[in-house]
């Protein structure tokens, strides 16, 4: 399965270190990770992806593939900078919403018009929305993501 994880491209040193975890367990069960792939969240999690033996997708808000972090192995340059924000989401199967700003508010609503079961880490607190889930570890958020796309 493709799981999108979405997140801050600025972020605290802790947001990290749960990112590059969930790269990590998503690669391990064998899931792609699919990000904007740039800095902080994306990043992270694509490391951590790498780490587990997994693959990696960027759709990048810029025209340019090289602009994608050192850990993406398929770069997609797209040029529509946070419109972008759609197509992350909708090549994921799955989201995980980590940490974020406005843009990751952006993509978990992407995430509900598509579908798209969504696993929230200390990301925006979103009661009443359905197909969210707000969970309190890596291995939660990727159980859920799981579970939801079985179901």
């Amino acid at each position: 399965m493709r799981v999108s994880v979405i997140g801050g491209g600025s972020t605290s040193e802790h947001a990290e270190e749960i990112a590059v975890e969930v790269g990590r367990r998503l690669a391990q069960r064998g899931h792609t990770v699919v990000c904007g792939g740039l800095g902080g969240v994306m990043e992270a999690v694509c490391r951590g992806a790498k780490d587990g033996g997994g693959t990696t997708i960027g759709i990048l808000p810029s025209e340019h593939r090289t602009d994608a972090n050192e850990y993406i192995d398929v770069p997609i340059a797209t040029g529509l900078r946070h419109a972008r924000n759609a197509l992350v989401v909708m090549n994921g199967d799955a989201v995980i919403a980590i940490d974020g700003a406005g843009g990751t508010l952006s993509e978990i609503g992407f995430g509900h018009v598509f579908d798209r079961p969504i696993a929230g880490l200390e990301t925006h607190d979103i009661d009443g929305l359905d197909g969210f889930q707000t969970c309190s570890t890596p291995e939660e958020a990727v159980a859920y993501v799981e579970q939801e796309r079985r179901s």
